[in-house]
Parts: C-alpha cells; structure tokens; sequence
C-alpha cells in the first residue's frame, strides 16, 4: 500500500501513523500535508518535517491546558506524542548518542504524560521489578469501580515504544472492558534509551515479573489475562507463552516462528552465509552498499544494532541466532489467535509457519490486502484487527466468566434489546 510514498519504508510508516487516527494519535489532514513536504527517501527531511508537526500538536495542547479545555488538549497531546515518535524513527546512526534522538523521545513520554493525566478512565505509570533495575509501564483500567476485568498484557516489538500500546491496542481494549497493562521491555523505549537494555531471547524472563505485578492489581481478574504480542513482539510473546502459564489467552499479532530467518531474509543467501561465517572484510562493505539503496534495510540493521546492543550491524544478525521457537512451541497451552497479514512484508510466511507447529488450541486469520488490512501488523486497518482479536478473545474468555457464574452480555436480539445468559 503506497501511502503516500513510493518508498516502502516511507509509506508503511507514514500509514502506521495514520493508523493511529481511529484512537486520537493523528489527523489524517494533519499526516498527509506533513508527508507531503517530504522528498522522497530523504530522512533528514522525515525528521524535520515530523518535527514541526508534533510541535505543532503540542503548542496547541498547551495552549487548550492552559485556558481550561481538557479535551482538545488531551487530543492534541496524543497527537504529538505519535509525531514525536515517527520524526524520531531514522535517526539511527548513532542513537544512544544522538541528543537529537533522545530530545524527540523524551518529548513523546512527556506528551503522553501530560494526555493521560487528562483522560476519561483511570490510567497511572507502573514501575515492574526487573532484576536489579525497573521497567517502565501503565496501567489503563476501564473505569474507577476496583472490580477486577479481564486484562491485556501488551508486548510491543522491533521499535515499539510504551506510549505506542495505548494507540495499537489500549484504547480499543478500555471500549470493551478490557484493562491493559503495558510496558517497554529490554530493547523497546525507555527501557532500551534511558536504561541501556537489550533484548534478549529468553523473554519469559522478562514476561514473568510483569505477570507477578498485574496479579497485585486489584482490578485485574487473575484468570483472565491474556499476553498480546504486537510484530517482533509475537515472537517474545509466544517464547514467554511457552514458559508462563497463567495467562488464559495468546494473541500473536504477526506470528514469528524464526527471527534469524527473517533478518537474514532481507539479503542475499550468499551473503547471509559469509555474516554467519564471520566473513566480516567482504560482508561488510556488500552490506553497507545494499543499505545505501535501501531504507528498510538501512533502518533494519541500524536499529537492531542498537535495540540488540551489537557491535555491528552483522553482529546484530548473528545475534538473532537465538531468536527461535523451535523446541518450545509445543509447550505452549493458552488457546492462541495467530493474526496474519497477506502482504506483510516483514514476516511473510512466518505466521502460517507458527500456526502449523502450535499443540495448543489455536485459530490462523489472514486479513486480506482486498480488506485493506493486508500490511504488517495490519497498519492502517486496526479496527479490523481490533475486531477480530476482541471477538476472538470474548469468546475465549466467556467459559471462564460462566464458570464464575458472572453474567454477561451474550448478544443482542433483532430488536436490539440486550439478551444476558449465565
């Protein structure tokens, strides 16, 4: 889907930003005219050009906070912290020095920050033990009431940012009674830019204490929690499935059986054999040149060097070696959705693959391109993955509501009267 750019890198960006529209994170007037002042395949002018438009957004959310509109200044917010986001994306040559970098991060925390502290529904910041440091995350409740709901535990991916989740799956969530707990694991966000850590294969070590603290929540049912993985993150998500068995749902967002496959995807076999080789004074130089012509693959490589803590950006691939479920799929035993997208891009293949190996009660859709949710992670059609997820998940969770004798709306009549079954 060429939105609205030829580049393949621009356009599914620019489309996972407009995404966000349904839930508050952009205007589509707003994302058009800024992409529009961008020359194709220029990333300097990507960031400058975003830039403007996330200040923009938040010059307009102060302005609103400041003469007592809590709405238009929230909406506003929202909207900035996603720009801040994208304008942040490509600045990948070396982001752990980029002060540039860190600036237009930092003021993305900070817009969604000052939107939640305006918000209809009760959502406060979360500090998860993680070995001897914390990682950062929130906790949005559908309502002020303390009675404990099914709850999403959201696992973003590859460049996933905490504030990211509200947009990819909390708002949509909070509308059907679902609470969400979300984080930035090793790798993601804060987590990766404030505190210098990595990701690692063996997720279910990351998984496990945030399951530990939403089972402190009160307004979390602790037999229904279901574990969300979104892109890169349905890999982790289902390796830590695989090992954490207290959650009642798995929903793959994607579907990653093998993560080393896909980097090395994306290059020659020829040359993926002399990176795996360690063949590094020819390998290099035939990589650095494929990246010039190329921003996916350029953007790639950079930010899995940083995101994985590599010294190269052939250090990353070989660092994903690890990144596999094969021998541990089979101990998954959550019923698991595996969403598929016809024209991903990224993990074509993969999610079929992770279907075909599950023991585990399982369901595979493919959202079609015709439906225009064919892209990776169906962006730009995430109200169709919304309602397929949700739907699904509904239905998974509704024997363990009866088994509680909860009563719940079943469905309605065709005269639209509200029909409730034990």
């Amino acid at each position: 889907m060429k939105f609205p750019f030829e580049d393949e890198s621009f356009a599914f960006e620019t489309l996972r930003s407009a995404g966000f529209a349904n839930y508050g994170g952009a205007d589509l007037g707003e994302v058009l005219v800024t992409a529009r002042a961008i020359p194709a395949g220029d990333e300097g002018a990507w960031h400058a050009v975003w830039k403007r438009a996330a200040e923009r957004a938040e010059r307009i959310g102060e302005e609103a906070a400041s003469r007592g509109h809590a709405v238009s200044a929230r909406e506003a917010w929202l909207r900035a912290t996603n720009y801040y986001r994208t304008a942040e994306l490509y600045l990948r040559d070396d982001p752990a020095r980029d002060a540039e970098a860190e600036h237009l991060s930092a003021r993305s925390r900070e817009a969604f920050a000052s939107a939640a502290g305006l918000m209809d529904r009760p959502v406060w910041p979360v500090a998860i033990p993680y070995e001897r440091t914390t990682l950062p995350g929130y906790f949005f409740s559908v309502d002020d009431s303390g009675e404990p709901r099914p709850t999403i535990v959201f696992n973003g991916g590859f460049d996933s940012t905490l504030e990211e989740a509200y947009f990819a799956i909390g708002a949509a969530a909070l509308r059907r009674g679902y609470n969400v707990l979300a984080f930035d694991g090793p790798g993601q966000g804060a987590a990766l830019r404030e505190q210098g850590l990595h990701f690692r294969h063996d997720w279910e070590e990351v998984v496990r204490p945030v399951i530990d603290v939403a089972l402190t929540i009160p307004e979390v049912a602790p037999d229904r929690i279901a574990l969300v993985g979104y892109s890169l993150g349905s890999y982790l998500a289902a390796r830590a499935a695989a090992f954490e068995h207290r959650i009642a749902a798995l929903i793959l967002h994607g579907g990653v059986f093998d993560y080393h496959q896909v980097s090395l995807r994306a290059v020659p076999p020829w040359l993926a054999d002399w990176i795996m080789a360690g063949r590094d004074d020819v390998a290099l130089p035939v990589t650095e040149l494929l990246m010039s012509q190329s921003t996916s693959l350029r953007w790639a490589l950079r930010n899995g060097r940083w995101a994985f803590g590599a010294t190269s950006v052939l250090d990353y691939a070989r660092r994903t070696r690890q990144y596999t479920l094969e021998g541990v799929i089979d101990r998954i035993e959550a019923p698991t959705l595996v969403l598929d997208a016809e024209n991903d891009q990224f993990f074509r293949g993969e999610a079929r693959r992770v279907a075909t190996e599950l023991s585990c009660p399982h369901d595979l859709v493919t959202l079609p391109e015709a439906e225009d949710a064919g892209e990776h992670a169906h962006a730009g059609s995430l109200a169709r993955f919304h309602q397929m997820a949700f739907d699904w998940l509904d239905e998974t969770m509704r024997p363990l509501r009866a088994k509680q004798g909860d009563f719940e709306l079943r469905e309605r009549d065709r005269d639209g009267l509200l029909v409730l079954n034990p």
